[in-house]
């Protein structure tokens, strides 16, 4: 039996409706075009926060007592996760502790800072940054919102899976960013869970993909962590991981990893031909389509998880001045 059930993604879409943003789902004229099937974007980058990581922390916050609240909440991110926890302890009138490697980009650093979290740059991973949780766990007597593996941050991302099949009920294949696997996994247990048939494709890049190389393992394994215009997607699954790896190895059909350059041009397309500002983890669903590591038989809908790039860098990207 999987740790993750259809049932736990019902409970946390009905637990956090009304804190999170249904986002839309809209047609790619130009990717439906490119593809000749039908392809509709999943905007996560309309979330309070730009990115679909306030479902999961959300939902974890929310599962917790009051006692364990007001503890104080800790987690580790590369930006877009720390983001959302910042957000919704701000929101229930929490205090919030954020680690993060050097890796993670300045605006995503910032913008946690401006929802008035306290922030710890620790070392040069994810894996640093986790150690500094640990830390703080047993030293503070902080609560931990892990970015990925745990039940309750994979199912609220799995109400993403909930949405799509509400609107587009003829559903033949999902491309989602993959790096922990909260939300491939939790979108995947959804999804399967009411169309088996549906097509599960998981996107990363070549630079340090952790999941494809556990999946390809058997087990989870440690991973050199690089510099990525999909930083989002940086860092390791955890050896312990008992949640996500599961998940992935067991629901998603197919693993797709995309170069530097590949990222950089769904990062263009995304702004030239959807008017979409897009980070490199969101953009890599767009990016797989454009560079034909993928078909489509149907139908189908790709996860642009978030919108957080520091705006400097996607003008170079979309002026063509970074390949």
């Amino acid at each position: 039996m999987l740790p993750l059930m259809l049932a736990d993604v019902e409970q946390a879409a009905a637990r956090i409706e009304g804190h999170v943003t249904r986002t839309p789902l809209v047609c790619s004229s130009s990717l439906s075009a490119f593809s000749n099937q039908p392809v509709y974007l999943k905007l996560e980058t309309r979330q309070p926060i730009g990115a679909f990581k306030l479902r999961g922390a959300m939902n974890a916050i929310l599962s917790l007592d009051e006692a364990a609240r007001k503890r104080g909440l800790v987690t580790a991110s590369t930006g877009n996760h720390g983001r959302a926890v910042a957000y919704a302890a701000r929101e229930l009138g929490l205090p919030a502790t954020i680690c993060m490697s050097a890796l993670v980009p300045a605006n995503k650093v910032e913008a946690i800072r401006a929802l008035g979290a306290e922030i710890r740059i620790v070392g040069s991973s994810q894996d640093d940054a986790q150690e500094e949780v640990e830390r703080l766990v047993a030293s503070r007597g902080l609560v931990a919102i892990p970015p990925f593996d745990n039940i309750n941050v994979a199912a609220g991302q799995g109400t993403i899976g909930l949405e799509i099949l509400e609107d587009l009920p003829e559903l033949s294949t999902v491309l989602i960013p993959l790096s922990g696997g909260g939300l491939a996994g939790g979108i995947a247990v959804a999804i399967k869970a009411l169309m088996p048939q549906t097509r599960i494709i998981g996107i990363s890049m070549a630079r340090g993909a952790a999941m494809h190389a556990a999946v390809v393992a058997g087990r989870p394994v440690a991973i050199r962590e690089e510099e990525t215009l999909a930083d989002s997607l940086g860092g390791g699954i955890g050896l312990q991981n008992r949640v996500t790896f599961a998940l992935c190895r067991s629901l998603i059909d197919e693993i797709v990893l995309l170069a530097e350059d590949e990222i950089a041009a769904g990062i263009r397309h995304a702004a030239r031909e959807e008017s979409e500002t897009v980070e490199g983890a969101g953009a890599v669903g767009i990016a797989a389509i454009l560079a034909k590591k993928v078909s489509l038989t149907g139908p189908s809908v790709i996860i642009v998880s978030g919108g957080n790039i520091d705006p400097e860098i996607h003008k170079t990207i979309v002026d063509g001045v970074v390949a």
